[in-house]
């Protein structure tokens, strides 16, 4: 009976001090692209058929200069190449590590694309791609950054540009969590990497000097990376990394902010309301400056799963994929700590047991 108290304490304990740090984090948990979704794959999970990378953790990355900046940690190659086209919409849900919504609300978005050249994207290694920017957007006039819009199941929108010329491209969509930046180091980073063919039969292509390598592209001393103001009211806010790509028809400020360089500024994509969510949409349109506070997140909305269309590509249910989230989290969260504490546990109690046999 006394073990099996003991074990009961310990796994509320575990479950209580887990929960938190699953959710505080996340990934992209589908793509949709002009209305057909796409799902991904959980972290370290068996991989299902889609044209998302998928990543090892729910973690951020660390440091601007890592590696895993690229596609995320440890992001591995996906088996699906997905169509779209010149002006197709594209929509980022990202999620927190438990399917919540996500959890952030401080910083901007960023979106790249890469060039796969001849070969197909579902064999490109993207360590080696040049990437141009085509979107960013960061606070809207009332302070608010768009980023706070997913933590009410908001999906992020960005447009293919217009005029791209066809072939094989990575997108890649970024999270710069913000919350931590007041301290050098602190900013977490959040890639999504989407494999796609672009058809049609534009030409526009980015100059040489629009094109940056990730990592590469920042630093951690970068004022958009790095910023003790972020959260004081009437701060202006510095877009790190390259200005939008020169050869971008229409693009347009989205957001308070400023460019660390020169050229086109954002095209002016945003949140869009998520079908299903009760979260509302967002334009992030707007010139103001100010402050964007930490907001806690209500009971209601971490446990709203939008409803979306899932393509025939799709072979895992939203049940189905929320079980292998929640066991991924499970298994790896220190399985080996875990392990030897409760061997403790189990050790100290039978220890109890027999001493107290003994005794009587």
């Amino acid at each position: 009976m006394k073990f099996s108290t003991t074990l009961a304490l310990f796994s509320s304990l575990i479950l209580t001090t887990l929960a938190p740090t699953i959710s505080a984090h996340g990934f992209v948990h589908q793509v949709i692209i002009d209305g057909t979704s796409y799902i991904g794959n959980p972290p370290n999970a068996a991989q299902n058929t889609s044209p998302l990378r998928q990543v090892s953790d729910v973690g951020p990355v660390k440091g601007a200069t890592n590696p895993n900046v690229n596609c995320g940690l440890d992001a591995q190659l996906a088996s699906q190449v997905a169509n779209a086209n010149p002006g197709s919409i594209i929509q980022w849900d990202w999620r927190g590590g438990d399917l919540s919504h996500w959890p952030h609300n401080t910083g901007p978005m960023m979106t790249y694309m890469a060039s796969c050249g001849s070969t197909t994207c579902d064999q490109f290694n993207s360590s080696n791609a040049k990437w141009f920017l085509i979107d960013r957007v960061g606070q809207s006039s009332d302070g608010s950054w768009a980023q706070a819009n997913l933590m009410t199941g908001a999906l992020a929108s960005v447009q293919v540009p217009s005029n791209l010329a066809p072939g094989n491209y990575i997108m890649r969509h970024e999270i710069i969590a913000l919350h931590l930046a007041v301290t050098l180091g602190g900013a977490e980073f959040y890639p999504g990497c989407a494999q796609l063919s672009i058809g049609g039969s534009q030409t526009g292509v980015p100059q040489p000097s629009d094109l940056v390598s990730l990592p590469g592209a920042y630093k951690d001393t970068d004022p958009g990376i790095f910023d003790p103001n972020v959260f004081d009211s009437g701060a202006t806010y510095t877009f790190p990394g390259p200005p939008i790509a020169s050869f971008i028809s229409g693009a347009s400020s989205s957001g308070n902010g400023t460019s660390s360089g020169s050229g086109p500024s954002s095209s002016g994509n945003s949140t869009s309301s998520n079908p299903g969510s009760s979260g509302g949409s967002s334009s992030g349109s707007g010139s103001g400056s100010g402050s964007c506070r930490l907001r806690r997140k209500s009971a209601s909305s971490s446990s709203s799963t939008p409803n979306t269309t899932s393509s025939s590509s799709s072979s895992s249910s939203s049940s189905g994929y929320r079980k292998r989230a929640l066991m991924f989290h499970r298994q790896t969260r220190n399985p080996r700590s875990l392990s030897r504490i409760m061997r403790d546990v189990f050790l100290g109690d039978q220890e109890q047991q027999r001493r107290g046999t003994g005794n009587q």
